[in-house]
């Protein structure tokens, strides 16, 4: 059936309720079909009502719900897609927000072809992103932990003398601290213990988010991603999971336009403006990118462990990573000799390095199709 005679249905749901609204084909508006529970059997009677599934095309915006009603309406045979907030048109004069105006709009911008759908993962996808962001929180726990440690100790003025925190030498200068057998000292082992707690849960994800790749069918990209200065194999991991398929992207800059790494511009006739990065799309993967661009502030070399990971890859591959760290370091000491500031640099550089990203993915799927 052709999209253009299909009722298009928008659902706003929330942990509690769904909200149906139908707009049939043609201009009519779109019209509020009811309210439910968020139950999917009571969801599939609603939209009975409406219209077969061939009939229908249904969207709901992505939220904390994640992608279970999206799965379970397609295993009835719907055709439902997820919609990008961010991408929803809004009028500047509407004041009124409701749950059923909210899915009255879905459906009318759906019928208009106004909507970006996002990208649905599988679910082995997905259970590897949701372990790479369990261990970027046990990270961030982490650091709050040893901030509160760090707290508690300059409030008592006691000092590390050594130059790096958080190393062997360190952890063995806070066991011979003493703060009494009062009330500090108590503290003082719990923020101890809250630290090194932390950092055994660190280590046991980190284990097992590099054992869960094993037969992954993105392995291959994982494992030449780390050919790049800058990725070893968590954040390739990371970068994997969070932008999923690299062959949905026809080019290299729809890729840096899905991480927010280009510009944003409003410009008008002959005056054009560009203003900061857009900050949309994968937040976690432009994070992982901006981290590894601060990498090529150095002078390009292949160290030990870069040697290592590099044994395994073609020559192809490697000969890409060769060319992208002498290209991008000479960018970041251009930009640095132009006195950009040093985070706009490191953007600047991050946006080249997904092209990079693009580039040996899209190689090291074409070697996996070969060799089978």
């Amino acid at each position: 059936m052709q999209e253009r005679s299909k009722i298009h249905v928008g659902l706003d749901v929330h942990k509690d309720s769904i909200s149906v609204a139908a707009a049939e084909p043609g201009r009519a508006p779109g019209r509020m079909i009811g309210k439910v529970t968020h139950d999917v059997n009571k969801l599939l009677k609603v939209l009975a009502k409406v219209g077969t599934a061939e009939q229908l095309h249904i969207v709901y915006e992505a939220g904390p719900t994640g992608f279970g009603l999206q799965r379970a309406l397609k295993a009835k045979g719907y055709t439902c897609e997820i919609i990008a907030p961010s991408q929803i048109p809004r009028r500047p004069g509407d004041r009124v927000k409701t749950d059923g105006r909210d899915s009255v709009q879905l459906a009318e911008c759906s019928r208009a072809g106004q909507l970006s759908a996002v990208w649905i993962p599988d679910l082995d996808d997905e259970a590897i992103r949701d372990l790479s962001r369990a261990r970027e929180d046990a990270v961030h726990s982490r650091v709050q932990a040893r901030h509160q440690l760090k707290g508690f100790l300059l409030r008592h003025d006691v000092r590390y003398t050594g130059k790096t925190s958080w190393c062997g030498a360190y952890y063995r200068w806070l066991g011979t601290l003493n703060f009494g057998a009062g009330a500090a000292q108590t503290a003082f082992t719990e923020y101890w213990q809250a630290v090194t707690a932390a950092d055994d849960r660190v280590d046991r994800l980190t284990k097992a988010l590099q054992a869960s790749i094993a037969g992954w069918r993105f392995e291959a990209v994982v494992g030449a991603l780390q050919a790049l200065r800058g990725v070893a194999a968590i954040t390739a991991i990371g970068l994997v999971a969070e932008i999923g398929d690299l062959g949905r992207f026809a080019h290299p800059r729809k890729l840096m336009g899905y991480l927010g790494l280009v510009p944003s511009e409003h410009s008008s006739g002959e005056r054009t403006s560009r203003g900061s990065i857009t900050k949309t799309g994968n937040a976690h993967a432009r994070r992982l990118l901006t981290e590894a661009a601060w990498n090529y502030r150095f002078k390009a070399r292949i160290g030990m462990q870069a040697q290592i990971r590099q044994q395994e890859l073609s020559e192809p591959i490697r000969r890409m990573a060769w060319t992208a760290q002498l290209r991008l370091t000479q960018r970041f000491a251009a930009l640095n000799a132009r006195g950009l500031q040093a985070n706009k640099a490191c953007v600047a550089v991050a946006r080249e390095l997904a092209g990079f990203v693009w580039a040996i993915g899209m190689q090291a799927q074409r070697e996996k199709v070969e060799s089978t």
